[in-house]
């Protein structure tokens, strides 16, 4: 069964813009967090943001977090996220759920092309009849084991449905959907957006990385203002595997996606 990529932003830090603008004030201030705080309306808040970011000093930024619940990616997607290690992540586990219809992700160029789109569906119905098969095969087994050491029924019968799947899994593919909560701070969050939002990067996780910037924007604008690939404020880093395309995603990026 097919799955659809949904992004939800849980939380994030309560006047997140006015907290950056005060921590990065008080390093230059003689007086404490409550005045400085006081004195910071929205436009001056917005202002001096915009300024702190134009010099490159993002370490305040790190002050706010934001988590997301993602649904609909693959595995191959969730495996390229994890790489972004300063994050917290909380992944729905192959060992303790069994699927007993997994959804999957189709690539674009597989839905296009008809004759690719049918032996695709024909290897994910496969998998989930081999899953089946083998869970099965497998929880008799270790039930059987697990009696004769003396458990009782009820505990086996337990025991033995997740020592079948934890093995079972590794029959599914990359395209297999999963779900996973993470939390990133600001500057993080920065840095994921100019690898992830890239034209070079993989089309699943750069679709999730659109949605996310498209959220974050909503509740910290000033901070995400010109989030997106290097190529949004100065040149592609990807020299000569660049895209050429970069007033046209400039454009994009710049004008809210």
């Amino acid at each position: 069964m097919k799955a659809n990529l949904k992004v939800q932003l849980l939380a994030y830090t309560k006047d997140a813009e006015k907290i950056v603008a005060s921590a990065a004030k008080l390093c230059y201030s003689p007086v404490g967090v409550e005045e400085i705080t006081k004195k910071l309306d929205d436009e001056s808040t917005q202002r001096f943001l915009n300024m702190l970011l134009s010099l490159g000093h993002e370490s305040p930024i790190e002050h706010i977090n934001f988590t997301f619940a993602v649904e609909g990616i693959s595995r191959a997607c969730s495996h390229q996220l994890v790489r972004h290690r300063i994050a917290s992540y909380s992944q729905q586990s192959q060992r303790y759920v069994r699927l007993n219809q997994f959804e999957y992700i189709v690539p674009p160029s597989i839905e296009e092309n008809e004759e690719a789109l049918n032996l695709f569906i024909e290897a994910m119905e496969k998998d989930q009849e081999y899953y089946d098969r083998i869970s099965s095969i497998l929880k008799d087994y270790h039930k059987k084991k697990l009696i004769n050491e003396g458990e009782d029924e009820k505990t086996a019968e337990k025991k033995a449905e997740k020592l079948a799947i934890e093995d079972a899994r590794y029959v599914f593919p990359n395209a297999c959907e999963t779900k996973i909560v993470f939390t990133m701070n600001a500057r993080t969050l920065l840095n994921f957006f100019s690898h992830r939002c890239c034209n070079r990067a993989q089309w699943e996780i750069r679709q999730m990385a659109d949605e996310m910037l498209k959220l974050v924007r909503q509740v910290a604008p000033t901070i995400f203002k010109y989030a997106g690939p290097s190529c949004v404020r100065g040149a592609c880093k990807e020299g000569s595997m660049t895209c050429g395309k970069q007033r046209e995603i400039r454009e994009k990026y710049l004008q809210n996606l």
